[in-house]
């Protein structure tokens, strides 16, 4: 995916805000060496770096690392891939907002993130859970003829094959949690904001006119359930866990 890092931040600041109850989650100590895993703009990686942990963000999408790295210069970020991040035994955290639920093979990610940690340290992420934009999702494959749902592009588990994964992967999992979590999109065009931002994959390789043809069928039908008054709501269902290395 191309990620427009402008509209992310413009447009999507709610992500980085409501990653602040993880990092409290994470409970960071001074002098901790923690990586952000699908660090996006940086901004959580820069509120550890000032709480006085060796932070390192790493994000697959360039434009959202050279974005990171114009925001905070002091904050080193690097273009990685989470199914192979090459690091071994260097973490006391791997922390991850908003980002797991974009890979699309967890055991392969979570194999990468235990090697990078020491042991006893731990594995604290939110992602997108069962359920997690079921309305939107719908609504957009309601406008595509013959749609694969093989190239549907998010993965969310149920807490139960999570944290499975996480115990076959060597995880103690001492925390996890399911639960809904309705988000406020703001303004009239919220909704068209976030099909841009995020939906646009669900759409695949159609045309730029077919894109905003579906872009607006699906905010039509959507107004119905998710827009009331002056803002859209997103349907929104999480996952967070914490797992130890044992």
């Amino acid at each position: 995916m191309n990620w427009n890092a402008q509209l992310y931040d413009g447009k999507h600041q709610f992500v980085s805000e409501f990653g602040q109850d993880v990092v409290k989650l994470l409970a960071p100590s001074a002098n901790e060496k923690i990586l952000d895993v699908g660090c996006g703009t940086g901004d959580l990686a820069s509120s550890l770096f000032h709480a006085g942990v060796h932070a390192i963000g790493v994000d697959q999408s360039a434009s959202m690392i050279n974005k990171a790295k114009q925001k905070y210069p002091d904050v080193p970020f690097f273009v990685r891939d989470a199914h192979d991040l090459q690091y071994e035994e260097e973490f006391d955290a791997v922390f991850s907002n908003a980002a797991i639920h974009w890979m699309k093979h967890p055991d392969q990610v979570l194999k990468s993130i235990w090697k990078s940690l020491k042991p006893g340290g731990r594995f604290v992420a939110e992602f997108g859970g069962k359920g997690n934009v079921s309305c939107i999702s719908q609504a957009i494959i309601h406008q595509i003829d013959g749609y694969d749902p093989s190239t549907y592009p998010w993965y969310f588990p149920s807490i139960g094959d999570y944290t499975s994964l996480m115990e076959q992967t060597g995880f103690h999992v001492s925390f996890a949690e399911h639960f809904e979590r309705p988000t406020r999109l703001d303004g009239v065009d919220g909704m068209r904001n976030w099909i841009q931002m995020f939906g646009d994959v669900v759409m695949s390789d159609q045309s730029p006119k077919e894109k905003e043809r579906i872009t607006n069928t699906a905010v039509t039908e959507l107004k119905e359930v998710c827009f009331n008054r002056d803002h859209w709501t997103a349907d929104y269902w999480r996952i967070r866990v914490v797992g130890i290395k044992k």
